[in-house]
Formats: structure tokens, C-alpha cells, sequence
């Protein structure tokens, strides 16, 4: 069926270098954009609850919802005619790349046209380098240049398109396996790029968990380290050293970054080497513990494996080059659609072989787990779309090419101590060295490897801590962003070593992580506070009392004897997982119009998570009105004319002083789909833009309703501020004031002229900008933004009316601003969910394989948004997590998927019996108040069932597993079977 596109379903993002850049979401088969536009009405009640979610019967229709379903037939404007495209890889990354032998192909199959890196650079198609990403992130080249060693596994050497499918098709699958076809020439050894960086995180605690710290990343300083070779160089003597690597000049999650390494290198040389004096003094106080009989000190060597992220819809594209209007036409699956427009202006601003003056960007709702943030496949389908003759070309992986060339979770070798008091079981130390596999393309390693460092305290308090962490390139497949984003790595090995001092001191292991958990007010590894009650001891205190922990010693007995063969084991694990990147955004325009019809337009990207659906819900909670139209995946404001320098992690304090200056400027613009951000980080937007609605329209409108007729009418008897207004069943009410449905509220409003419409831009650094505006029938008002534009009702006077040229808003120049200090990030993260897993299983000592009988979970939500949406995350979640802890794991290297032979036949994904589908329970911690925030519970909810299992094995069997995945020839080994 033939779509239709209006021009309102493109939303202009801006010039980019030059380059006017427009994005828009796929329209469904009713001609409206997915998950935008006219919806269903049903789907929520008038109570407020949700039935359904809000894009699902449109999912479930089968309606066209993801990139991967549109053709160019299916796009007006774009030609009926549509070219594909295939890549072939090199599976050798030891030998120089020589050229491909097509021959297997014969003359019927040969492809209309075969481009390979010599091609590309001729026409100037370069790799993006882009501000604010790493060098190199994304690689050198597309292809492989003849003559020179591929970088990594799996890595494209040469490109196919053909005009006609099925030709297209049988030349795939003629290709899909032959040998010979890429020619090698000398061997060479491994060509990988430089390692991606070393950061280490040292910190000596006060005098108590809630004093400042004698030194921490967070008030002095990361250390930053280079390479010798694989192994990490922390500072030298000398200050004149190198040791800050250029790859630390970003950074997506956790653990700073800075800008010229150099520089920092040497205004940040004392606090390092004192840094580095500190770690000499806690490596002093290990080796004084092991000769101390008080003490204990357990030293462990875990392992974490690569996984694919096996999302539902592999990466693809489709994209169309229009010669004659210099319109480049791109359809993607993107957790970041704002980030691939920018790095595609970047990719073509130059070239004149193919000159771009337009991108029209269309994104579709995806599901990537990460592995769609940053990645490198939309500007491949650009690469390729310039060789199509004409014609758009798509270019979409199978299963097969999945596993050779998408994003994978990283592996991790980790040496790790913890030092415990014997008599009280009070942890005192905890040191950790993480080496991270990145494979050969840069992508998001180090971050990663940053945030492993972070989190691997886990639950607990520290006195003192020494966490090192390192990327190291490999010519292993790409390793980047994908869920957990190394904490599911870290904390897994910290949770099964915490089982074992337990165990060393006789302590049950809810009763030592209770003694020894984070409270409200202690520092984290980094010397920063995280944000209120972790709601760790109470979700604790509550595992313990469950039945399946307090009954386990009595029901393995019971089991045992009853089941010659098998031996039943029950394990519990606790984690508390980051969310938030430390320049987390959020922007949208919120308005209605004088019947009390509500729009929205909203950054919010789909990914699969309901984010669509929570963020009109928290509109209704707040106004008492669900929206009646909607936008998501908007990708530009007119509202909002801001301005950016995408480097929110890497501008001096006095580089941002003096930007700040500029009423237009923000740190970043727009957020990415990632780090658990929709819950809190992007619905803190759409909260402050209802909040001021609420407070500055709703209230004065429903006020002057109260006070009509004799003598100041309803309200004049009694005393009513803004603080007894609330959002009840009907409309608003409260202090017992009659209740007005919404719409004569908006009504009112447009005829007093007040603000009917609020459009905002938030910044947090792990801390929320603020500014103050002044706003004309308002007056000085500070809210949580750091970019506001107001919109005023249709009674507002004439020069109020002119004022609104920004997309019909009126842009209200901040008066003053507080960004948050750039040394905020040294802090990693400060906002954390906690979630706990109890797992029952039992194992068969003859094959050794386990079965999963049931697990329970606890959660540490905040104020749910909805509940349904949280169970998903949830169930999907443990899927995730048993699959790491049991069966999912890819070689790195000559038998891994980079050599194209991996698929679901090969690769074993847990199955609704593997998960004890029917047998799973949870319980969620009441929200500590009324108006506590919603947490990010998306990565978490995989964590701690890993562990768990981990723990319960060790129950069953008596034996202990540190490297993972733990598989039934682990057991029968550890047994001597």
C-alpha cells in the first residue's frame, strides 16, 4: 500500500554545515506517522489507568512500524524501482586484503555494481569523524584498502547491489559460506587500533560513610592512564609523561571526560600522583590484612563472556541519493536519530563527487538494547546509496551478517579483592582491575569499560577502593553499547565474591550485604552522594523474610532425598544499576487550545519500552487530561532556537561560563535512547513543562472560575493556594472547590490571555541546570531548564501575540542560568534503582544441567508511571539475564561470528521453559513518597538474577563459578564427571 508523507510529518532539524536536515517518522499504513498523529482513544480509562499500551494495536495489527518494513514503493516521492545491497567481509584479520574473486558467481550473478574502498575514496566517502565522539570512533574506513590488514573479524572488504532481488537473493546465498572469495596476501599479524583508554577510581573514605573523603575522583581527581603494549601505564614521574590517552576526550555514561590530554594531563598531574599515592596506601593496607588473622581477604579472577544483544529487528536501511535536488532520502533503525542526522551532515558536508544540500531522515520504532545507540550501520547505507544509480539502495543484515557485523556486549576479565573484618563482617576495601575486550572498532569501550569501574561496588559501602578499568582493542567483532553497559559484568563478579566472605565468616549473605549496604547520605566509589533513599536494607529486610530464602536449608533437604540425581539450591543476589548518561536532555512543547484539546510534540524515541505511553500519562496525571494529539521522535524545536557545541562532558568550566553568556546555548541538545532515561531523565521535561502549566495557568484560571459571582464566589469563604490544587476524577479540584472539567479550565485560560502553552529544554550533569526567565504574565519564575518558550492564550493582549515568532511561542532569553560544574561527571553517576533476585533451581549431576524452578524479585521502582510497562521490563529483563548466566556466549576470535557461520542454529537463546515462565514472581518497594521521582529500572532488572543463579549453583553443588556463562561442562568438570 502506498503511504502518504505530508509535509508536516517532516520536522526540520536545521543547517548542519550547510546542509538543511529534516527528520520525520515512517508514517503506518493510515498515513500518519507511527506512534504520532491520531491515535486510539480507548486505551485509557477515565480513572486514568492504563488499559493498553498506547502504539499496541498497531503493533499487533501488523501494521508497517519498524525501518526494516518500508520499501521505496512504500515512501512517496522516492522511485518504485529499489536496488539492494550486500556486503562481503574478511573473515582473516592477520593477513592483508588483496581483492575479491567473484568467479564463484558465474555471469548470471555478477552485481550491477561491486565497490570497494578504493572506489569510495576516489569519490571522497570518508568515514565520519564527528565532534564530541572519539577518534576513530566509528573506525578508519568503510571497506577494507587493499593491501592492508582488516582491523577486526567480520569486517566489509567489499560491497554488492544489484537492481533486480532475486538475482540479488541467489548471489547472497551462492556467497553466504564460499571460500576464496576474499583473497589474503601476507600475513601480517593483527592491525587493531590503538587501545581505547585506562581510567582508574581511587578513593580513601572520612571518617564515616557520610563524611567527605580524604581523596576521590569526584573532589580531586580520575586517573587516566596509557599504554605499554596491552598493559595499562598509570602516571609517570614525571609530569611531561603522556598518560592521559586521546580516547578519554568523551565518553557516553559515567566517569568524566576531558578535552586535550595534554593539557589535563599536566593542571591535573598532583591530584593524580596523590591519586596514585593513595592506591600505594591501600594496596599497603591488603598486604597488612593478609597477615592480619582478623581479617579476610578473598581475592577472585571472574570472567564475563561476549554476547550478541539478538534484538528483534537486525540493523538495516534504505537510502535514496537524489542527484538532480541534492537530496539525500534516509530511512533507519536508530536508538539516536538526532546524532545520526548530525553525523551524516558531517559525513557529506564536503563532498563534491555527491553534494548533499538536504537530509530527509525518516526513523521507525526499533528495538536495540543499546546496540542501535552510535552505531556505524546508517552511515554504511549512506556509503552505499550513492552507487545505486539512481536508485535508493537498501541495505539490511540476515541473521548471519547480524552476528558478523552488530554490536556486542563486551567481555571482561576482572581481578578482584575485597578485605573484610572477620568479627563484625564490615567490607573495607574492594579492589578491582577490569580489562574490557572492544574489538576492533572504538565505539563506546572505554565508556563502558568507565562505567564497569563505577558500579562494581555494587550495593555496598566501601571505606576504601581502588577500581581500574581498561578497553583494550582486539580483532574481536565491535564491542559498544548494549544493556548493562559493563555493570551486569562488574557487579555479577562482585555479588558471587560477597556469597563467598560470606560463607568464610559464617555470616547468612542477606544478614553481611545488610551490614554492609549503602544508606542515604554515603559516598559512592567516586566521593559523590547519589540522589535519596537507596532502598537497599528495606528491600533487603524483605528478602530475607521470603519463603524461598528463609525455608531453603529445610527444602534442600527435603529436595535432595527426594530426587536421587538432582541437588536443589536456592541463591539471592542484590544490585543497584545506574541510569542516566551525565548529560542526560529532554525537550517538548506541551499546549492546548481554547476547547481543552491538548498537543504535545516530544523528543521521546520508541524503542520498545512504552516510553510513548508513560509520557502521556504523565501528562494526565499532572493536568488531568490525556493528550489528543502527539508527536515522539521529534528531532527539532522551532520553539526552542538552541544551540550546542555537543560536548557536554568535555568543556572547561570557563569555556562554559563564557557560553552560558549566549541565552541560545545548551551543553547538548538532544537525548539518545539509552542508559534507562526515559522514566526520570526525559520525563523530567515532560513533568516541569505540566508543572508549569499546573502552577502558573491551570491554577489561575481555575481561580478566577472559583471567584465568579457575589462576593468573590465559591473559594472567598475559605483559603486556597496553588498547594491544594489537585488532578482528581472529572477534572480540578480540591480544597473542597467544585470540580471543573479540564476543558472550561482551558477555556478560562484562553480568555485571560494566560500561557496555554509551555515548550522546554532540560540539562542534567548528574545535577539539573536552573535558570531564571521572566515572563510576561508571570513574571520572574525560575524553573529546572536551561531553554523556555511560552505560548499565550488567545485573549492575551496584542504585543504579548507579536512576541511569538519562534515557532508560535515567544522565547524567553534567560535572565540567569546554573549549569551544573563539568567536575559533576568525575562523580560517574548518582542516581541509582536498586533490584534483588531470589532463584530456585535444582541441577542434574549427571549432565549437569540446571533448571531454573522459580525466582522471585524486588524492585525499587520509585512512583511507578505504569505498572504494566515496569512487569515488561521486568519478565524481559531475567530472559535476559538467565541466558548470560547459562548459555549465551560467542568466541572472540577465528570461531566467533566474525567469521560469518553464527546463527540461532549455533547461538542458544533462553526459551520460555529455560525461565520459569509460569513460576516467577515480584514485588516492588513503595515509593519513599507521593512525589518521589520514577527510577530507570530497564538495565537493572537484568542484573542481579545473574548472580543469583551463580549463588544458587554453589548451593546446590558445593562448588564456586566466577566465570560465566555457567554451563552444564562447567558443572560436570567441577564435579569430575
Amino acid at each position: 500500500m502506498t503511504i502518504d508523507i505530508s509535509r508536516r510529518n517532516f520536522i526540520k532539524l536545521g543547517t548542519v554545515f550547510g546542509i538543511s536536515v529534516m527528520i520525520g517518522r515512517l508514517p503506518d499504513a493510515f498515513a500518519v506517522e507511527i506512534n504520532s498523529g491520531p491515535g486510539p482513544t480507548d486505551w485509557m480509562s477515565p480513572d486514568g489507568k492504563v488499559r493498553y499500551r498506547w502504539d499496541a494495536v498497531r503493533k499487533v495489527a501488523g501494521q508497517k512500524d519498524f525501518a526494516r518494513d518500508f520499501r521505496a514503493r512504500d515512501l512517496p516521492g522516492w522511485p518504485r524501482e529499489q536496488a539492494h545491497a550486500f556486503f562481503i567481509k574478511a573473515t582473516r584479520a592477520d593477513r592483508t586484503f588483496e581483492g575479491v574473486d567473484l568467479s564463484i558467481l558465474g555471469p548470471e550473478l555478477q552485481p550491477e555494481r561491486l565497490v570497494l574502498h578504493e572506489n569510495l575514496a576516489g569519490d571522497g566517502v570518508t568515514m565520519p569523524q564527528a565532534e564530541g565522539l572519539a577518534a576513530d570512533f566509528y573506525g578508519k574506513n568503510f571497506l577494507v584498502p587493499k593491501g592492508q590488514t582488516p582491523p577486526l573479524l567480520g569486517h566489509p572488504v567489499a560491497l554488492l547491489i544489484y537492481r533486480d532481488f532475486d538475482t540479488f537473493e541467489a548471489a547472497k546465498r551462492r556467497l553466504r559460506f564460499a571460500e576464496n572469495v576474499v583473497k589474503y596476501g601476507a600475513a601480517t599479524g593483527p592491525n587493531t587500533p590503538p587501545n581505547y583508554g585506562a581510567a582508574r577510581y581511587v578513593r580513601i573514605g572520612g571518617d564515616s560513610p557520610t563524611a567527605s573523603s580524604v581523596y576521590s575522583p569526584m573532589q580531586d581527581a580520575v586517573i587516566w592512564g596509557a599504554f605499554d603494549g596491552n598493559n595499562p601505564v598509570w602516571p609517570p614521574e614525571s609530569p611531561s609523561g603522556l598518560f592521559v590517552p586521546a580516547s578519554v576526550m568523551t565518553r557516553h555514561r559515567g566517569g568524566g571526560g576531558v578535552r586535550d590530554p595534554l593539557t589535563v594531563a599536566r593542571e591535573t598531574y598532583e591530584p593524580m600522583r596523590r591519586g596514585m599515592n593513595a592506591a600505594a596506601d591501600i594496596e599497603k593496607a591488603i598486604e597488612a590484612a593478609r597477615k592480619d588473622e582478623s581479617k579476610l581477604v578473598l581475592e577472585r579472577q571472574g570472567f564475563s563472556q561476549s554476547i550478541d544483544s539478538c534484538a528483534l529487528e537486525a540493523d538495516n536501511g534504505n537510502a535514496w541519493y537524489d542527484a538532480e535536488t541534492r537530496t539525500l532520502h534516509l530511512v533507519a533503525s536508530a536508538q539516536s536519530p538526532y546524532e545520526v542526522a548530525r553525523v551524516a551532515a558531517l559525513m557529506v558536508k564536503d563532498n563534491k563527487r555527491f553534494p548533499v544540500k538536504t537530509i530527509k531522515l525518516l526513523t521507525g520504532t526499533t528495538v536495540g538494547y543499546g546496540a542501535k545507540d552510535h552505531s556505524i550501520f546508517p552511515f554504511y547505507v549512506i556509503a552505499a546509496c550513492f552507487y545505486g544509480n539512481g536508485l535508493p539502495v537498501r541495505l539490511a543484515n540476515n541473521r548471519y551478517e547480524q552476528f558478523q557485523l552488530g554490536i556486542k556486549r563486551h567481555s571482561v576479565e576482572m581481578d578482584v579483592t575485597i578485605v573484610a573484618d572477620r568479627k563484625s563482617g564490615k567490607f573495607e576495601i574492594l579492589k578491582g582491575f577490569y580489562n574490557l575486550n572492544g574489538g576492533g572498532r572504538a565505539n563506546f569501550s572505554f565508556s563502558v569499560a568507565q562505567v564497569a569501574a563505577t558500579a562494581a561496588q555494587s550495593i555496598y559501602y566501601f571505606p576504601k577502593s581502588d577500581l581500574a578499568a581498561i578497553a583494550l582493542a582486539s580483532p574481536a567483532v565491535e564491542a559498544g553499547s548494549m544493556r548493562g553497559y559493563g555493570t551486569l559484568q562488574a557487579m555479577s563478579i562482585t555479588e558471587l565474591m560477597v556469597d563467598e566472605v560470606a560463607a568464610e565468616l559464617g555470616i547468612d549473605q542477606i544478614e553481611l550485604r545488610r551490614r554492609n549496604a549503602m544508606r542515604a547520605g554515603f559516598e559512592n566509589t567516586q566521593g559523590a552522594q547519589p540522589l535519596g533513599e537507596p532502598g537497599n536494607i528495606e528491600m533487603l529486610d524483605i528478602a530475607a523474610k521470603h519463603p524461598l530464602w528463609a525455608n531453603r536449608h529445610k527444602a534442600k533437604a527435603e529436595f535432595d532425598r527426594a530426587n536421587p540425581g538432582r541437588l536443589y539450591g536456592v541463591g539471592f543476589a542484590q544490585a543497584q544499576k545506574d541510569y542516566g548518561t551525565g548529560a542526560d536532555t529532554t525537550a517538548l512543547a506541551l499546549e492546548f487550545d481554547a476547547d481543552g484539546k491538548v498537543r504535545m510534540r516530544h523528543c521521546v524515541q520508541e524503542i520498545g519500552t512504552g516510553a510513548t505511553t508513560a509520557q502521556q500519562v504523565i501528562v494526565r496525571d499532572m493536568l488531568g487530561k490525556t493528550p489528543d494529539s502527539v508527536e515522539f521522535g521529534v528531532a527539532e524545536f522551532a520553539e526552542l532556537p538552541m544551540v550546542s557545541n555537543w560536548s557536554p562532558y568535555t568543556t572547561t568550566q570557563k569555556q562554559q561560563d563564557d557560553l552560558q553568556k549566549n541565552p541560545y546555548w545548551v551543553p547538548f541538545m538532544l537525548p539518545a535512547m539509552s542508559a534507562s532515561n526515559s522514566a526520570y531523565f526525559i520525563g523530567f521535561g515532560t513533568r516541569q513543562a505540566a508543572k508549569f502549566l499546573f502552577e502558573n495557568t491551570l491554577w489561575p484560571a481555575a481561580r478566577a472560575i472559583w471567584s465568579e459571582g457575589p462576593a468573590g464566589g465559591q473559594i472567598s469563604s475559605g483559603f486556597m493556594t496553588v498547594n491544594d490544587l489537585r488532578v482528581v476524577e472529572g477534572g480540578i479540584g480540591g480544597g473542597g472547590m467544585e470540580i471543573l472539567p479540564f476543558e472550561r479550565v482551558a477555556k478560562k485560560a484562553h480568555e485571560l490571555g494566560l500561557v496555554t502553552g509551555v515548550a522546554l529544554h532540560c540539562f542534567s550533569r548528574w545535577e539539573w541546570t536552573t535558570a531564571t526567565f521572566d515572563v510576561p504574565t508571570i513574571g520572574s519564575i525560575e524553573v529546572a531548564a536551561d531553554v523556555l518558550s511560552v505560548r499565550y492564550g488567545d485573549g492575551a493582549a496584542p504585543e504579548l501575540k507579536r512576541r511569538m515568532t519562534s515557532g508560535g511561542y515567544d522565547f524567553i532569553k534567560r535572565s540567569r542560568v546554573k549549569f551544573p560544574p563539568v567536575q559533576r561527571n568525575n562523580a560517574g553517576v548518582t542516581t541509582y534503582a536498586p533490584a534483588a533476585c531470589i532463584v530456585e533451581l535444582n541441577v542434574n549431576t549427571f549432565t549437569g544441567e540446571i533448571e531454573i524452578m522459580r525466582h522471585h524479585s524486588l524492585l525499587g521502582t520509585g512512583k511507578m508511571i505504569v505498572p504494566e510497562l515496569v512487569s515488561g521490563q521486568l519478565q524481559g529483563g531475567l530472559a535476559m539475564g538467565i541466558g548470560h548466566a547459562l548459555m549465551e556466549e560467542l568466541p572472540l576470535y577465528e570461531d566467533g561470528p566474525g567469521n560469518g557461520t553464527w546463527n540461532f542454529n549455533r547461538y542458544t537463546l533462553p526459551r520460555a521453559t529455560d525461565v520459569a515462565v509460569w513460576n516467577q514472581t515480584a514485588d516492588y518497594l513503595e515509593p519513599e513518597s507521593e512525589t518521589a521521582p520514577p527510577k530507570g529500572i530497564g538495565e537493572v532488572v537484568m542484573v542481579p538474577v545473574v548472580a543469583a543463579i551463580g549463588n544458587a549453583v554453589t548451593h546446590a553443588v558445593g562448588k564456586r563459578f566466577y566465570r560465566l556463562p555457567v554451563t552444564s561442562e562447567k558443572i560436570k568438570k567441577a564435579l569430575g564427571l
